[in-house]
């Protein structure tokens, strides 16, 4: 059945009476569309002050810069470390992070502005660190690619990372981002096992339709890893669940494997440990044992998780090298010289 008979843009509706405002937009629409993938999510249009988000000095990220077009997401992966940001806005980490989705419709307009200032340095933007920037709603609102426009007018540096193969439907926008800087793309595909996939990531594109959207890339010439993260012990770290995801990693094309263990920070915690409850509570004392009131696994058992992953890949996933690998693609180049700009239609 064709997309156009779910989803319906005369129906969409604009909801204006003030409980459903987004908090602290006076300004804010509220949306909901006729669509399948957006049952219960409603979608709060603002209009942001800033794009480039500077990363925390204290972070052992290697970029210094992110822009997320869209804060929640519909994903609803119980194990999603960007939860607690919602918190920020007056939103709980858990369905609200599922349900209640910030558009910032203006964000290409405003980071082409930040791009042009005189003080900014061409460093590396990603995209993807926070919420997926090729979520279903990025089909309605075309906010990830107007910005990877945007980064590909100014030659500058950046990196895509998704749960989604959506992010094919820019394939020839990455062939011109790849001729005037550095980018490459990253699918995280944290397992094969359907049961594990179904149970984490509810309301995510299948792990082989990524892989497809892997090879793909590959083969039109643009940088493409995966990133087999989370491990959650007991639920996608057996050997032979790591394995088939990593053979299959290597089947696409893909041109680094890399992944790291599972970690509970802030409101996360709580919402996959109430996840864990409903869903596995046969795991629920040695997630408690594990975690406890830590964040990250102790150092022993994070070894051991992601031991089969670190034999089959021949180095450590460690979260830095991670980071580097997949956020920045290969080694970085020197910066090309310019070249007459790219003919920009308009944004919407």
């Amino acid at each position: 059945m064709c997309e156009r008979t779910f989803v319906r843009w005369h129906e969409q509706i604009a909801i204006k009476d003030r409980e459903t405002r987004l908090p602290g937009f006076a300004d804010a629409v509220t949306r909901t569309f006729d669509a399948p993938e957006a049952l219960n999510a409603r979608f709060h249009e603002i209009h942001a002050k800033s794009a480039l988000n500077p990363v925390p000095g204290g972070s052992r990220m290697p970029f210094g810069w992110t822009v997320n077009p869209y804060r929640g997401c519909v994903h609803s992966c119980a194990y999603c470390f960007a939860r607690p940001t919602h918190e920020y806005l007056d939103f709980d980490a858990g369905k609200d992070f599922d349900e209640q989705i910030v558009v910032k419709v203006n964000a290409p307009e405003v980071l082409r502005a930040e791009l042009r200032r005189p003080s900014w340095k061409r460093e590396h933007v990603a995209l993807g660190t926070n919420t997926d920037p090729y979520q279903w709603v990025e089909k309605r609102y075309g906010l990830t690619r107007a910005i990877l426009e945007a980064l590909r007018d100014a030659r500058n540096p950046c990196s895509v990372l998704t749960k989604s193969p959506l992010l094919l439907r820019d394939l020839e926008l990455f062939q011109e981002l790849v001729a005037v800087t550095d980018f490459s793309c990253c699918l995280s595909v944290p397992t094969l096992d359907e049961k594990a996939w179904r149970e984490t990531e509810p309301r995510t594109p299948h792990p082989r339709k990524r892989l497809e959207a892997v090879a793909a890339l590959n083969a039109a010439g643009i940088p493409t890893g995966v990133l087999v993260a989370p491990l959650m012990p007991g639920i996608n770290d057996a050997p032979e669940q790591v394995e088939a995801v990593v053979a299959a990693c290597e089947a696409a094309g893909a041109t680094r494997i890399g992944g790291q263990a599972l970690f509970l920070r802030g409101a996360t915690k709580d919402v996959f440990m109430g996840w864990l409850r409903s869903q596995r509570p046969d795991l629920v004392p040695l997630y408690e044992r594990l975690y406890g009131r830590r964040t990250y696994l102790p150092e022993a058992d994070q070894r051991k998780t992601e031991a089969r992953l670190r034999a089959l890949t021949g180095r450590r996933p460690i979260k830095a090298e991670l980071a580097t690998r997949f956020q920045r693609g290969a080694a970085p180049e020197a910066v090309r010289a310019p070249s007459p700009p790219v003919q920009q239609g308009s944004l919407f």
